[in-house]
């Protein structure tokens, strides 16, 4: 019986992809524990390669605008009425019979109201920034740091920028798309995918928090920091802020909390009220000064931070790491 015929020789394989390159892989489940790892150790290498020590983290809604956006923007609601309105491309929406809606009139006026915190936001992170800078050290401390996005966390990063000093945004990955404001220090714009390593990186270098009126997602920020402190998990002691007490006040009453033993009442000492920019800026800088600045310490590095990158892993380790070609 002849031999059957043997099957033709297979065409030659190409190079299968390294691990690292194959998104296949590092997409799938099976790859999240790196994605995690990724999310812990890259900014670790860049707030390193930045001089960064620690951090004045800011918190608050992303809703709110500018003081001169939202007078116009109040401007043209009231204007509406007049003989001659402004063109159709610059009105807020209308009623169909070109009257103001009364719900939209109601959010312009508030929109007032609240940009006054973001004016607030952008002087204090400028005043912080400005003495920051005048501290002595081999890094940088007490760095300006927010969410990374639109209104008091663009405030904040906008007044570190004006002040000429380095300005962190920990922005997060959306189904709806979360820009991050032009005024974060390109080198310190991180994005993240995993909402718990981006809350790790607030609270793992900042040593203190400013908690400007916002939403649910500053309610939970600032509640996950308070906890963190009412539990003694953090192994420092952390300024916390307050601002805007008539706000917040009206939004939840935390001597509620204390008064039918839900909170101790000692816990309320964890945090201030502020009202002003100069009133925030004495208790954040008395806060850090006595839990953080050791005169000895920062006398050993006295001097301006240098602007040249810090060295890397490889170069602070030497032959322990050996280097290899690719």
């Amino acid at each position: 019986m002849p031999d059957a015929p043997k099957p033709p020789k297979p065409a030659a394989l190409p190079n299968a992809p390294l691990a690292y390159e194959n998104d296949g892989f590092l997409n799938s489940p099976d790859g999240r524990l790196l994605r995690i790892m990724s999310e812990y150790q890259e900014p670790l290498a860049r707030f390193r390669r930045e001089r960064i020590q620690d951090t004045v983290v800011f918190f608050g809604s992303a809703r709110f605008i500018a003081m001169d956006q939202a007078h116009q923007q109040l401007k043209l609601l009231d204007n509406t009425g007049s003989t001659q309105l402004a063109p159709e491309d610059e009105q807020p929406s209308l009623a169909g019979d070109g009257t103001v809606n009364a719900l939209q009139h109601m959010r312009a006026e508030a929109a007032v109201e609240m940009a006054a915190y973001y004016e607030d936001a952008r002087r204090l992170a400028k005043m912080m920034t400005e003495w920051s800078m005048k501290l002595p050290g081999r890094r940088h401390r007490f760095v300006i740091t927010s969410g990374g996005g639109p209104g008091i966390m663009e405030a904040a990063n906008r007044g570190a920028w004006e002040a000429g000093g380095k300005t962190i945004g920990l922005n997060i990955k959306l189904p709806f798309e979360q820009m991050p404001n032009p005024y974060i220090t390109p080198e310190l714009n991180f994005n993240f995918h995993y909402f718990f390593m981006r809350k790790y990186w607030f609270a793992y270098l900042a040593k203190a928090l400013v908690v400007f009126p916002g939403g649910f997602g500053t309610l939970d920020e600032m509640f996950e920091l308070l906890t963190l402190d009412q539990t003694h998990k953090l192994a420092k002691k952390i300024t916390v802020v307050i601002y805007g007490s008539k706000y917040w006040k009206e939004v939840i009453n935390l001597q509620m909390l204390a008064d039918k033993g839900a909170i101790s009442p000692r816990d309320l000492d964890l945090f201030k009220f502020a009202d002003t920019p100069e009133e925030a800026f004495k208790i954040l800088t008395a806060g850090l000064m006595e839990n953080h600045l050791d005169q000895a310490a920062t006398a050993i590095g006295e001097g301006a931070v240098s602007s040249e990158p810090e060295a890397d892993t490889q170069s602070l380790l030497g032959p322990d790491i050996a280097k290899t070609n690719s």
